[in-house]
C-alpha cells in the first residue's frame, strides 16, 4: 500500500513535470538560443529522473564536438539519462515514438531524428541525415540493438546506422547504461520488452525502490577506415565487458 501510494505520487509529478517541459517547448523554445534549449533539455531530463525516484551516477568523461553516442538500449527512461549527461545530442529514434501522448513533442524538440523501420531504405536517408550533422559538429546518439532489452544481456547491434561516423570520420563513444535498484543489481522495475506498454511501464518504474541509473562513458573509438561490423562487434564488445563488472 505505501508503495503504491508513492507510486501514485511520483506519477503526479511526473505529469506535472512533463505538462510544464510541454509548456517551455511550445512556448518559449522559438525565443531560445541552442545553449539556452541544451540547459533546459539537461535540467528537465534530469529532474524528471529526480520526480520518478531514480538517482543519477555518471562516470567517466563526456566527449566534446562531432561525436557519434553508441549506448545499450532498456527503457524510454535511456533518452533521459543521457540527456542529463549530453543535452546537446540527437537521437535516432523509431518513428512510432510520434504516436506517444505529449511525451513525443518533447522528444521532438530535442532535435530527434526519426527511423521508419518498416521502409528499407529509409535507412539510407537518415544515414546521410546522421552525416550531416556530424559534419557540422553536432553529437547524434543511437541505440544500435535497435530494440530494448531486460538489462541482462545485449542484444545483437546493428551496423547500418554507423556508417554516419565512418563516412565523416567522426570518432565513436559507446555509453553502458545500468540501472539497478534496492534488492536487484539490474532492475526489473524498469524493463520495458514485450507487450508492456508506456503506462505500465511508467507504473513500474514510479513503484520501483531505490532505483539508480548509471551512465558510464567509455573511451572513444575511432572510425576512419574502419568496417562498419567490425566497429558494431568492437562498440558492444566494449559495452558488455563493463556491464559485466556487475553481474
Amino acid at each position: 500500500m505505501i508503495r503504491s501510494t508513492r507510486a501514485a505520487g511520483r506519477l503526479l509529478l511526473c505529469v506535472a513535470h512533463g505538462l510544464h517541459g510541454l509548456c517551455i517547448v511550445l512556448l518559449r523554445f522559438p525565443a531560445y538560443a541552442a545553449p539556452v534549449r541544451q540547459a533546459r533539455i539537461q535540467w528537465w531530463a534530469a529532474k524528471m529522473l529526480r520526480v520518478m525516484g531514480i538517482r543519477l551516477q555518471v562516470q567517466g568523461m563526456p566527449s566534446v564536438g562531432g561525436t557519434l553516442l553508441v549506448a545499450n538500449h532498456i527503457s524510454w527512461l535511456d533518452i533521459m539519462a543521457m540527456h542529463a549527461v549530453y543535452p546537446q545530442a540527437r537521437f535516432v529514434s523509431k518513428a512510432d515514438v510520434k504516436s506517444w501522448p505529449v511525451l513525443w513533442r518533447l522528444v521532438d524538440a530535442a532535435g530527434t531524428l526519426y527511423l521508419a523501420r518498416e521502409r528499407k531504405r529509409d535507412a539510407l536517408r537518415v544515414v546521410h541525415t546522421m552525416a550531416q550533422a556530424l559534419q557540422a559538429g553536432e553529437m547524434v546518439a543511437v541505440f544500435p540493438e535497435g530494440t530494448t532489452s531486460d538489462g541482462l544481456a545485449l542484444l545483437p547491434f546493428h551496423a547500418n546506422l554507423l556508417q554516419a561516423a565512418i563516412r565523416t570520420d567522426t570518432p565513436v563513444q559507446p555509453v553502458a547504461l545500468r540501472f539497478s535498484d534496492a534488492t536487484h543489481p539490474v532492475s526489473r522495475a524498469v524493463e520495458f520488452v514485450g507487450d508492456t506498454t508506456l503506462l505500465q511501464s511508467l507504473w513500474r518504474v514510479a513503484r520501483g525502490d531505490g532505483v539508480t541509473v548509471r551512465v558510464a562513458l567509455l573511451a572513444p573509438r575511432a572510425s576512419s577506415q574502419t568496417e562498419r561490423r567490425a566497429l558494431a562487434d568492437a562498440l558492444r564488445a566494449d559495452i558488455e565487458a563493463h556491464l559485466s563488472q556487475y553481474g
